[in-house]
């Protein structure tokens, strides 16, 4: 794994050991930031299931803001924490939170944080559930965008989701994104 682009692009990222962990590839990471476009830059950017950091620590390379990353397995943590240590990019300009993301998702929006972008990355195996999204938009700014990743075969149900309203999907290989937008008031979703 490395850096796909900005201030240490070609750079490594330290990747996981074993099968625990489904780092989101250099292929989707730079079609990520292609879909991201300009939008990153000075963009306060959320990296929910974090896993290696790779999407959050790419967001600070290109330019964002700051960045926060949500993670609760461990040896993710560990991985977060090293590859921050060493991106010169993210000194003083990230957070790492350990804990459910959903939960963390619903304690920033009473903080009354926002994100101008968020990228959402649960295991394959593991359902997007509506009340994830929910939180999820409950922290997106109203002029911000929402990237899920997912697996291609396996769409999540994006009807009726309060706060957001689904955009184009983008396939590469087994994997897809999808892009979300903050719903317009009075839409309903």
């Amino acid at each position: 794994m490395r850096f796909t682009g900005g201030e240490s692009r070609g750079r490594p990222i330290r990747g996981p050991k074993g099968r625990t962990l489904r780092p989101t590839s250099d292929r989707v990471r730079e079609a990520l930031f292609d879909i991201l476009g300009s939008r990153v830059r000075d963009a306060s950017f959320l990296d929910a299931y974090a896993g290696t950091g790779a999407v959050g620590l790419e967001a600070l390379s290109r330019g964002a803001r700051r960045a926060v990353f949500l993670e609760r397995n461990r040896a993710a943590l560990r991985l977060i924490d090293a590859n921050l240590a060493r991106a010169a990019c993210s000194k003083g300009r990230s957070t790492i939170l350990a804990g459910e993301v959903g939960l963390w998702l619903e304690r920033l929006a009473r903080r009354g944080e926002s994100f101008q972008v968020i990228f959402l990355d649960p295991p394959y195996d593991t359902p997007v559930t509506r009340r994830l999204l929910e939180a999820a938009a409950g922290v997106l700014d109203r002029e911000g965008i929402l990237a899920l990743e997912h697996a291609a075969s396996r769409p999540p149900d994006l009807s009726d989701v309060r706060g957001l309203r689904p955009g184009r999907s983008y396939r590469y290989g087994d994997t897809a994104l999808t892009v979300l937008w903050p719903a317009d008031e009075g839409s309903g979703g």
